[in-house]
């Protein structure tokens, strides 16, 4: 097994502090490496833990990750060891940041020629592969990942809410959404497969105006309905920022090529589900506020406190973020 894992996890090891371990450094601390990740990383195999040897890697010959530095991270081998041949396999995964809840790491398993991803997660820490060599598959991981990601993003929510707020019926939350969704949908799979990338300053900062206008626009635009009938454009265009932002996971997992597609998908309809959980609620809650007198004050107040929370988060991002 090839972990690839931030150094600041195993501090312990890296004497020189220059953020990775080098083939010395392994072997210096080798029996204190194999101690803590025999506890984060475990192989049970028919009731029987497998022993955990380790060993130092040739990142020469291992395939370029883009998302991974290796002034930060360090790449290991871990070697276990049955006393017996083993049948279904268990993998029991630990490692992850403290005070992280929304850490993911993800494992890519090659047999033969078949190459599957799954997620490991501070909720989904088990993962079991059968004699047969058949496991578990990786879509509803990657789907989960993705609901997860936005429901946990108080950013895309906030943007969402936004659009929310100008009123309008079933057709104009249609094309609102359906917008949102094929913009984000193309600068997703596109920065996922490396093939646009912006700076995350630039991409975050982005996210933040995009909340404060659409939140601006419902307050000083007069004309609603002309509003409502131009607003899919708007939403298009800042659809592909956060698009970019939604990818940040995935980049962070280091997805690699292999069975890219097929990830990719799953995430993306995690990310829909996940959307539809949040935007149909509060549609139906807004279609109860327009029996209350002061539906328009609180529209209102919404709004402007929208503008506000993204104003703040765009002065953060783009000029006091280090």
């Amino acid at each position: 097994m090839t972990l690839t894992l931030p150094t600041g996890l195993v501090a312990f090891a890296d004497a020189d502090r220059n953020g990775r371990l080098s083939p010395d450094e392994v072997q210096t601390y080798k029996a204190e490496l194999e101690r803590f990740l025999s506890e984060k990383i475990r192989l049970n195999a028919g009731g029987h833990w497998g022993r955990l040897a380790i060993g130092s890697v040739n990142l020469k010959t291992l395939p370029e990750r883009p998302n991974i530095t290796r002034k930060s991270h360090s790449t290991l081998q871990l070697t276990y060891t049955w006393v017996e041949p083993i049948g279904d396999l268990n993998i029991r995964y630990d490692l992850f940041i403290p005070d992280a809840p929304n850490a993911s790491n993800l494992m890519t398993l090659i047999r033969g020629e078949v190459v599957s991803n799954t997620v490991f997660t501070p909720e989904k820490r088990d993962f079991t592969l059968n004699a047969l060599g058949k496991s578990q598959t990786e879509t509803p991981n990657f789907i989960v990942l993705g609901m997860e990601h936005i429901l946990t993003g108080y950013d895309h929510l906030l943007f969402l809410l936004a659009l929310l707020m100008l009123g309008g019926g079933l057709g104009y939350l249609l094309k609102v959404i359906t917008a949102f969704t094929v913009a984000h949908s193309i600068t997703l799979s596109l920065t996922a497969l490396n093939l646009i990338h912006l700076p995350g300053r630039f991409i975050e900062s982005g996210i933040a105006l995009s909340i404060a206008w659409v939140a601006a626009e419902n307050l000083f635009r007069k004309d609603a309905t002309k509003l409502q009938r131009s607003r899919w454009a708007v939403t298009f265009l800042f659809g592909l920022i956060h698009g970019m932002g939604f990818a940040d996971i995935l980049r962070e997992v280091g997805i690699p090529r292999h069975n890219l597609l097929v990830s990719l998908f799953g995430f993306n309809l995690g990310v829909e589900l996940g959307q539809m959980l949040f935007v149909v609620p509060v549609f139906l809650l807004l279609l109860l506020l327009k029996r209350i007198p002061w539906e328009a004050k609180v529209r209102w107040a919404i709004s402007a406190a929208t503008v506000v929370a993204g104003l703040y988060w765009f002065v953060q991002r783009a000029f006091l973020s280090a």
